[in-house]
Order: structure tokens, then sequence, then C-alpha cells
């Protein structure tokens, strides 16, 4: 399986962990934690054991656990959406210097420690389903606590004009475990100035 399959396998199965844990509910502080706790687990199991992981066999053997921020229910926000008005195809450099196209689609707005938030959604060119987006960004935690070329998350549009963010959920690219992989890094609209405080830090600190 080449390195685009097996990091679109992970993909997969990172919304379909996004989308129970959706379907949870989280007005119950503690079944919150209990859902965010069981899909750390999960991701822990798939770098820890399934065969696509990225992770070396001697990483797989040495790994007994993944680093993240305590949960933090501040970071989940009810983000308006709102249309980018020259919406056109833009290529996302990889780590490698190779490119990947997403369309550039809509931005994220929302308030977040007091501060007033933009985030560029992307979508995959070959994305089917039109309500899944694609968000990497960096912020002030970058390079320190968390890894240098940034963080994901993979979300679902779930209103008309809204979509869900819930940083506690932010994982780290493929890169960040094997160099050998090659991932998009942020777009410069989602380089952060604020710490997030808030998902998984860096690998193997």
């Amino acid at each position: 399986m080449s390195q685009k399959n097996i990091i679109l396998a992970f993909v997969v199965v990172v919304v379909f962990g996004t989308l129970i844990y959706t379907l949870t509910g989280t007005e119950d502080p503690e079944l919150y934690k209990e859902t965010v706790h069981a899909e750390r687990e999960r991701q822990f199991k798939y770098l820890k054991f399934n065969a696509d992981s990225p992770l070396t066999q001697e990483q797989k053997q040495s790994l007994e656990a993944l680093d993240f921020y305590d949960v933090d229910p501040t970071y989940k926000v009810k983000a308006r959406m709102e249309p980018v008005e020259d919406r056109k195809m833009m290529e996302i450099p990889l780590t490698d210097g190779s490119v990947e196209k997403y369309v550039r689609h809509s931005f994220a707005i929302f308030e977040l420690k007091g501060k007033d938030v933009k985030l560029l959604l992307l979508q995959a060119a070959d994305e089917t389903d039109r309500r899944n987006f694609f968000l990497a960004f960096a912020d002030d935690t970058s390079g320190e606590e968390t890894y240098g070329g940034g963080r994901y998350l993979n979300l679902r549009q779930d209103g008309q004009r809204s979509i869900t963010i819930d940083f506690n959920l932010a994982y780290n690219p493929y890169c960040a475990y094997n160099p050998d992989f090659a991932c998009p890094l942020p777009p410069k609209e989602n380089l952060l100035e604020i710490p997030i405080l808030a998902g998984e830090k860096n690998y193997g600190k």
C-alpha cells in the first residue's frame, strides 16, 4: 500500500471515530471526557498494532503511550462557516517538497479563550462527501510542546452554516512519527499566534 493510501486509511479511521464521538453527545462533562479518552485509546492502538501504522516495528515495540494535553472542554467550539468568495483549488506543500490539491472551501470563525479566530477549512480534491473537511493548523506550541509541522483535525459540518471544532481531538500527522512520510503543511491562514493547549503533544518527547 502506498504512503498516500495508508494516510487516507488513517483519515477514514479518524473520521469514523470522530463521528461516533459526535453522536454520543457532550452534555455530560464526564461522558465527554470518556469519549475523548476512548478516541485517544483507539488512536494509540492503531499506531501500536495496525499493519498500516507509520511506526516502524521497533517503534511499535517501544511505544507505551501517546502524550496528550488534559481534556479541556473549553477547546471545543462551535464555529460559523463563511464561504470563501473565490473558491478554487489550491496546492498545499508537503513536507517532502511535493504538493497536494485541496479546495479552499470556507472559513471557520469563532472565539477561543477571548480571542477571535478565523481558520481556513480545506476539502480534498477527491472528497465525495461535501460535509467533510480537513483542518491543518500550527500554533504557539508548535516546535515546542507539539509537532513543529502542525497538527490535524478531520471535521464534519453539523449545521447549515456551522461546524464543531474540538481541539482535544487534534492529532499528529504521520511525519511526526516517521520522516519517510510526506504530510501537508498548514496554510498561512492557519498559523495561529496563540497556544492551543489541547490535543496530542509531540511524539517521543
